[in-house]
């Protein structure tokens, strides 16, 4: 027997609804079998997807605020009266329907028509060229044709596969309870359709900013507008047998399939290092049913970020699970079937996974001459010290407002944020980039959400109690919030975000 589907929630809108059902200014219904969001807000009412089209969030859980309505998740942003995707990690919009008020009741009509996006200047630039086929480069063409740009996009990557979505190869799909058709973030015709020249397998030797050129396998490709966006690599350790076969790092759709082959005819893995990648890792391997042993050099997992008492809830969380921690401790060597420790044990193991973090690449930037600071130095608009080149995501370090600092992260929404915000930029838009840090990690079932940038702290307030998976702690320095991590309390991190947004240092 087939399934039956799941009906749509509440009542039909076509028939009318009373204003005064409304809860917290939202209520969902439905018109045939799509479920629809009213929203009131202030004296007007819009009628939206009930879901967010990233992840599918519920967007009536979701935090309403200057005509935007904002998904609980993953902090996507959609515009209520065009459904525009205003913000990075969802890039489809979603349908609006007509509104119609009368005999006190409001009613649903039909869908509206999109309206088209046009770019704000009419001196295009003839050529864009992308470095990068992550979530930046990625972005960045997305926009750039979202906004009617007309001209050539140039998109190189060095990767195998078209853009993915990065964050599943650690989690779900690693897990093995992703499917296939959730990784790609577009299906493979859309670049063609767009127009965008995407060459993967491709990589750039050299960028000449004074010819407006760069280099690649042998050939010379100009560009009006260049971004780079060539993100981070892997660490891997300088120790013994790092290099064999059987040791991976995970950053790329390849080194995820790689790591779940190996996973077929394993029955133990030794994880090195206890980031939120390694740990991710750990949690989904264990879902694999794999023995999964963490050796990390610090005391507590994770710290250095979350504080000592989430850092403790994340490492009982993982043992209740069943990992094995190997805390204060470091691999020294790496053999076919095992991983000795500086300690003196060793790990029998089938498979290495590095988790130790990641490190930028830079080298193109180095070489082109570009101004370096632990990063490549941008301005407020994300331009590097050579005109009409540009910077995104994990190599990026641009001048934060908020925090007084030029500040580097290291998370895929601010990748993509930052890619949408350079591709309006080369249309000469001359749009400050002021997006609060954002990033989600899951382990098990539970997420973890965190907003800002703290690397240092003198209290953290925990409203809620860690320990029940329902809390919400701010990393304070003198008194001012730096950072919010949250689980299970989704409407107030938004809250949180909204006022992080609001607040500049003077």
């Amino acid at each position: 027997m087939a399934e039956e589907q799941a009906q749509p929630s509440g009542p039909d809108l076509t028939q009318g609804v009373d204003p005064g059902d409304f809860r917290d200014g939202k209520l969902v219904g439905h018109v045939g079998d799509q479920e629809i969001l009213l929203v009131r807000e202030g004296a007007e009412i819009f009628a939206i997807d009930a879901h967010c089209s990233h992840y599918h969030g519920p967007l009536a859980e979701g935090l309403v605020v200057d005509g935007t309505v904002r998904c609980p998740w993953h902090h996507a942003c959609f515009d209520l009266r065009t459904g525009e995707a205003t913000c990075a990690p969802a890039f489809n919009a979603l349908d609006v329907w007509e509104i119609e008020q009368r005999d006190g009741r409001v009613f649903v009509g039909k869908k509206r028509e999109r309206p088209a996006v046009k770019v704000a200047k009419p001196d295009h630039p003839k050529k864009i060229v992308i470095v990068g086929g992550g979530a930046a480069g990625f972005a960045a063409a997305e926009m750039l044709r979202r906004q009617d740009y007309k001209g050539s996009i140039v998109m190189l990557s060095s990767d195998d596969a078209a853009p993915v979505d990065r964050p599943n190869l650690s989690k779900d799909y690693l897990a093995g309870s992703a499917p296939e058709d959730w990784l790609p973030l577009r299906p493979d015709d859309f670049y063609q359709q767009a127009g965008i020249d995407l060459r993967l397998r491709t990589t750039v030797t050299a960028i000449d900013p004074s010819a407006r050129q760069l280099s690649i396998d042998g050939d010379v490709i100009g560009y009006d507008r260049l971004l780079l966006a060539t993100g981070a690599e892997p660490v891997r350790l300088p120790i013994a047998g790092a290099n064999l076969p059987h040791v991976h790092t995970l950053r790329s759709l390849k080194d995820c399939r790689a790591i779940i082959d190996a996973a077929k005819s394993a029955s133990r893995v030794v994880v090195i290092g206890a980031s939120f990648i390694g740990l991710e890792v750990a949690a989904s391997l264990r879902a694999r049913g794999i023995e999964v042993h963490v050796v990390a050099p610090e005391s507590r997992p994770m710290e250095r970020i979350l504080g000592a008492e989430m850092s403790d809830f994340v490492r009982s969380l993982h043992e209740e699970h069943g990992v094995i921690f190997h805390l204060e401790d470091t691999v020294t060597a790496i053999g076919e079937k095992k991983a000795t420790l500086r300690s003196g044990d060793v790990l029998e193991a089938d498979f290495v996974v590095f988790g130790v973090g990641v490190k930028p690449r830079l080298e193109l930037a180095e070489k082109a001459g570009l101004k370096i600071d632990r990063g490549v130095l941008v301005n407020e608009f994300l331009e590097t010290s050579a005109p009409g080149i540009y910077a995104a995501g994990d190599i990026a370090r641009w001048p934060d407002s908020r925090f007084g600092e030029n500040i580097r992260v290291e998370h895929w929404v601010v990748a993509q944020r930052q890619g949408q915000v350079a591709a309006r930029n080369m249309l000469g838009h001359n749009e400050k980039y002021d997006a609060v840090p954002f990033f989600w990690s899951q382990h098990y079932d539970v997420p973890i959400n965190y907003l800002g940038h703290a690397l240092k702290w003198d209290h953290i307030e925990v409203d809620g109690n860690v320990a029940d998976r329902d809390c919400l702690l701010r990393y304070k320095h003198q008194g001012r919030v730096l950072a919010v991590s949250s689980i299970y309390r989704d409407i107030e991190h938004l809250k949180e975000e909204v006022a992080m947004e609001r607040a500049v240092v003077s």
